[in-house]
């Protein structure tokens, strides 16, 4: 969902998974430097490091996104309003 490089608002991001859940992993996600959240009000904003990642791990990220999407990933796992 993040690999496009925008940043999204967590009320945007939807996941088969309890909401508890997805503000775990989001948490997992940023404390291990893969995304960054912003706050903004009451308002709470995450994206990929990517260029960052890439800097350190040249070319895994790529991997995993294109394994990711040989899985089909993005049909279990999507954006509000967008497929």
């Amino acid at each position: 969902m993040l690999s496009d490089g925008r940043e999204r608002g967590w009320g945007e991001l939807r996941a088969p998974v309890a909401k508890s859940t997805l503000s775990h992993h989001l948490k997992v996600l940023r404390d291990a430097g893969i995304t960054r959240t912003r706050q903004e009000g009451t308002r709470c904003y995450v994206a990929l490091r990517r260029t960052d990642l890439d800097r350190r791990f040249p070319g895994l990220l790529d991997a995993v996104l294109a394994a990711a999407e040989g899985e089909d990933v993005g049909d279990q796992v999507g954006l509000a309003g967008h497929r």
